[in-house]
């Protein structure tokens, strides 16, 4: 059984990285394709905008502020993982720690990838979104509280937003398991249901 970290309350500063139709490649570049498992993909999310021809990393490129270091949250713009099908981009972002992603939009294939992966998209609408920038702006060190029981965003001063989840895929993050491993921990009751049907 394949297992991922729990997902119920989590509480964390947000990234912003408000640039719209962020793609795949823009993700993980696919030169970092080649590798069969997630082991190493972190050093390659959002290489080309994290560093310089040399490999130093720059300094002006939100991810690499010491103040979002530890940050499990992105504020993203518009339409945030377009263009190609690739489970390495949300592997890319969960190894580097991102735990959720806020967006007015996502690609749907992405949405898919990220929600099996136990990587969390969350849709919010325009209005909520510019309340987010406005909170990014005023301090980074600001906080938001994700609740996925409650399918519910918080923010410090205690508003909320809701937001849409499947519900199958709301079960899988919430047990820490992907939809394979979750159908399969049903195993003994499979097992007693075919024993029972076989004595018939």
């Amino acid at each position: 059984m394949a297992t991922m970290q729990k997902f119920n309350n989590l509480t964390s500063r947000i990234i912003p990285l408000l640039h719209n139709n962020v793609d795949t490649d823009q993700i993980i570049p696919a030169r970092f394709l080649k590798v069969t498992d997630k082991a190493g993909l972190a050093d390659g999310l959002f290489t080309d905008w994290r560093y310089n021809p040399d490999g130093t990393p720059k300094a002006d490129f939100v991810m690499n502020r010491p103040e979002y270091q530890d940050a499990k949250i992105i504020l993203a713009g518009d339409n945030f993982g377009c263009g190609s099908s690739r489970e390495h981009a949300p592997w890319a972002l969960t190894g580097w720690g991102v735990q959720a992603v806020i967006s007015t939009s996502f690609a749907d294939i992405f949405k898919n990838n990220a929600l099996k992966n136990g990587l969390l998209p969350v849709v919010v609408d325009q209005q909520w979104h510019d309340n987010l920038v406005d909170l990014s702006e005023e301090s980074a060190l600001a906080e938001v509280r994700i609740d996925l029981e409650e399918q519910r965003v918080y923010l410090p001063d205690d508003s909320y937003f809701e937001f849409p989840v499947d519900a199958f895929a709301k079960k899988c993050l919430l047990a820490g398991v992907d939809q394979l491993g979750y159908l399969l921990s049903f195993d003994e009751k499979i097992s007693a249901f075919e024993a029972r049907r076989d004595g018939l």
